[in-house]
């Protein structure tokens, strides 16, 4: 991936002094427009960066993960279709300030994270994590996310309600529900997603606005862990195909 001068890989980050050549100049020294950015966090083989990047050739994706064996699938086809608006970022998502300006992103997907169902701190979707997205991100910038877990979707959708944040779109059964809901940018499907609706899993997504200025807070609920994430994939369980039960307590922390 060193041959390839779309992927930037800095793992450990980057020196304060030296700094980021791209931070705050993505724009005119890098994508060379004005096109809007979208980040991809946690890309892992980068199809969704890459499926994106066709389908909207007027926006500029950014794939970023920690592991660069992932995103080599996803490079190689940018680099063998000549995608102009696609970029790689090697590095890890809670040093993004390191990387982009304020201001400097205007959407940010989040595909299939792991749920992190016991330690809210490094659940993608939480309130940690939406301030650092803040510090990036354009005012009323938008959150997408995609899973499989019936426990995130419904953590997250709970968290957005509780911050009386703006939701745009949510299902708990993408394809299930179709029209509206399962649209172009949403009918993209990754290797594991297509597998995992093969095995009988509905895909779920919810969309919202991050607005600057609002104070955050963690909802206190209690929510139903995925059962069928102790087993193998193969594994389900039927209780998995039905949304978490919420119950009035407080977090794990």
């Amino acid at each position: 991936m060193e041959t390839m001068d779309f992927v930037l890989q800095y793992p450990f980050g980057v020196l304060e002094r030296d700094g980021f050549p791209y931070r705050g100049k993505w724009h005119s020294d890098f994508f060379h427009n004005s096109n809007p950015i979208v980040l991809e966090l946690g890309c892992g083989k980068g199809e969704y960066t890459v499926g994106l990047a066709r389908k909207f050739p007027g926006k500029n994706f950014i794939g970023i993960d920690i592991k660069g064996a992932r995103m080599w699938t996803g490079a190689c086809q940018a680099r063998d279709e000549g995608l102009a608006n696609v970029a790689f970022l090697r590095t890890d998502i809670e040093l993004l300030t390191r990387f982009f300006a304020p201001g400097e992103v205007a959407e940010i997907w989040i595909t299939f994270p792991d749920p992190q169902m016991k330690k809210v701190r490094k659940r993608l979707t939480g309130t940690r994590f939406l301030e650092l997205y803040r510090n990036v991100m354009a005012s009323d910038g938008v959150i997408n996310l995609k899973t499989d877990s019936p426990f995130l979707y419904t953590y997250t959708k709970i968290m957005a309600e509780h911050n009386a944040l703006d939701i745009h779109s949510c299902t708990s059964d993408l394809y299930g529900d179709g029209g509206d809901a399962c649209s172009d940018i949403l009918a993209i499907r990754t290797y594991y997603e297509q597998q995992w609706l093969d095995r009988g899993l509905t895909i779920k997504y919810i969309s919202f606005s991050l607005p600057e200025g609002v104070e955050l807070s963690e909802p206190e609920v209690d929510i139903e862990f995925d059962t069928y994430r102790s087993f193998s994939r193969g594994e389900l369980q039927h209780a998995d195909l039905r949304e978490a039960a919420v119950k009035p307590k407080d977090l794990q922390r």
